[in-house]
């Protein structure tokens, strides 16, 4: 029985992949252990084991039912037995033991993979789902990779919704990890510079007021704080959630302070919390009442540095600008404004997804003025264009050059 399984499984996973469905080698072995838990006795049973363990949506479920009953010739359609479980279709089914169910499967499975194997319907011809000839015979596709991992590759703008939600699987293992800083409170470190005199004397208490050792302490060090304030403008609107969700699934990024901006300022923070990814998405465009409107990224920094800069939330922290440096407003406000974070960030990361081409210039009049105060300008416009992202925020050297407070002691 276990060799008739292992065989159903792989071959079954397989047809699934070639029809565009992605089921790994976790779905698989997820498919065979509730095989064995449930026991089927009946090809309704086998079908309910594989839709639980196969598919994660309604469209993969009408992709599961069309190759269960391509690979499983000699069963019964489970188109069939979709309708009442007390149908005259399922009460005439025979109950089987459950090692001839599997080893009738087994033979099916084999003889549809000597076969010509149905590729995905409407497929194009890049999708990678398509089977590849050999010397005159179609061949097994070994791509065992996900949906989500074919989509790495393509500009967030291209992606639709259901699309970019695939990504927070990938999104999950990306660690957004921002340097550290020295705290003001210490803590106990073998071989610290300073000597805790309270718990040396304390622990001495224990031995007589004998000190045998010396308990030291060193400056306790924190992660930077991170901000990121998303353009929701028309032409930024894809970039920004797909940002917004890099921020929610990422490790790291699930502490940070998320502002959007088009027309104004608006703290997304408490929409992102505790929610799953689509959701928090929904609800972050429900709190910006300027999503997909106009773009003045000058008064928006005003805005933030006046209400938020001042009281600490850049102060020393990671600030990630996600915008493409257009702006309707005055291209000097945008100056001062970034002179003035620039005063109290400690790093400065422009996210603008137009830096893709090699041949891109800062012409933009909000680019343009922003550009001398970013410490770093990245594109981040893919799944695997966020490395540099990642290595831009990690970074924890000053790369911009040095700005003096206007005179009269303007500023932040």
């Amino acid at each position: 029985m276990a060799d008739d399984l292992a065989e159903v499984a792989a071959r079954f996973g397989a047809a699934l992949r070639l029809a565009g469905l992605p089921a790994g080698p976790g779905r698989c072995e997820r498919f065979a252990a509730a095989v064995t838990l449930a026991r089927p006795q009946t090809q309704r049973s086998l079908y309910l084991c594989a839709l639980a363990t196969l598919v994660s949506s309604r469209a993969h479920a009408e992709v599961l039912e069309a190759v269960f009953s391509q690979v499983f010739g000699g069963l019964a359609d489970p188109a069939d037995q979709r309708g009442d479980p007390n149908s005259s279709s399922l009460a005439g089914q025979a109950s089987v033991a459950p090692g001839d169910l599997l080893a009738q499967a087994a033979r099916a499975a084999k003889t549809h993979a000597s076969g010509a194997v149905p590729g995905p319907p409407q497929a194009g011809p890049g999708d990678g789902g398509e089977a590849r000839r050999r010397d005159g015979r179609e061949a097994e596709n070994r791509y065992l990779g996900s949906g989500a991992e074919r989509l790495a590759a393509q500009d967030f703008a291209e992606l639709s919704e259901a699309e970019l939600l695939q990504l927070a699987t990938l999104m999950q293992r990306i660690s957004l990890a921002v340097p550290l800083r020295r705290s003001r409170r210490p803590r106990r470190r073998p071989g610290g510079p300073h000597t805790d005199m309270r718990a040396t004397l304390r622990q001495a208490r224990r031995s007589g007021g004998d000190v045998f050792r010396l308990i030291s302490r060193a400056p306790a060090r924190r992660p930077r704080r991170l901000v990121v304030l998303c353009d929701i403008s028309g032409s930024m609107e894809p970039y920004a959630r797909a940002m917004i969700q890099l921020l929610y699934c990422a490790a790291g990024g699930a502490s940070a302070e998320v502002f959007s901006f088009a027309t104004r300022l608006t703290r997304l923070t408490p929409a992102l919390s505790r929610s799953l990814p689509g959701p928090a998405l929904r609800r972050a465009g429900q709190a910006a009442p300027d999503w997909l409107g106009g773009t003045r990224i000058g008064a928006s920094l005003k805005e933030f540095n006046d209400a938020y800069g001042r009281r600490g939330t850049a102060r020393g922290a990671v600030v990630v600008i996600v915008s493409d440096g257009w702006d309707t407003g005055d291209p000097q406000v945008v100056r001062r404004e970034m002179e003035r974070l620039s005063l109290v960030a400690h790093r400065i990361v422009w996210v603008n997804p137009r830096t893709k081409s090699a041949s891109y210039q800062p012409l933009a009049g909000g680019m343009a003025a922003a550009w001398p105060h970013c410490d770093a300008v990245v594109s981040a416009h893919t799944v695997e264009a966020l490395d540099q992202l990642t290595a831009a925020l990690a970074d924890p050297a000053r790369r911009r050059a040095a700005v003096r407070p206007a005179a009269g002691g303007a500023g932040c």
